[in-house]
């Protein structure tokens, strides 16, 4: 078994859709980012990355690379998900943290589990997700910003 973390934070962009684990959620502006700039997705692939020990998004899709400008952030989940399947490896679960002063994401928590699943091959059951909010504190806090952390547990099958 391995256990890997990932960490993504983004800073809202009027003028964008709030893509949020594969889903878009109604918002007055959008996450900033060289792909769709959907935290959950970023730090889930990279998370995967840890446990594997393999490079990270950043290093796989560099913001660099024009060719990957508005990249969907599940093509990347998409891609790391092939990597772990390559390794005879499983999902046990996949712990989500969302950091969020706004908006309201409770409402869904199901929405986004069930559409994590369908992309990494699992049940929803697998995944705990919740959001936290910054009690007004730094650029997340004023509202500017949304973070996401990601603990994921990986097991190995025989082949």
């Amino acid at each position: 078994m391995r256990i890997g973390s990932g960490f993504d934070i983004h800073v809202f962009e009027k003028g964008r859709k709030l893509t949020l684990a594969g889903i878009e959620i109604p918002y007055h502006s959008g996450l900033k980012g060289h792909s769709d700039g959907d935290v959950v997705l970023h730090a889930i692939a990279d998370a995967i990355a840890g446990a594997l020990a393999i490079e990270d998004i950043g290093s796989q899709f560099p913001d660099t690379d024009q060719s990957l400008k508005g990249i969907s952030s599940s093509v990347i989940l998409k891609h790391y998900r092939k990597k772990f399947e390559s390794c005879h490896a499983k999902i046990l679960n996949v712990d989500i943290i969302l950091i969020a002063e706004k908006p309201v994401l409770k409402t869904w928590y199901v929405q986004m589990k069930e559409n994590i699943a369908e992309l990494l091959h699992i049940e929803p059951s697998q995944i705990g997700i919740k959001a936290k909010t910054m009690e007004g504190l730094g650029e997340i806090g004023k509202g500017n910003a949304i973070a996401c952390f990601v603990s994921i547990l990986l097991d190995f099958v025989s082949s």
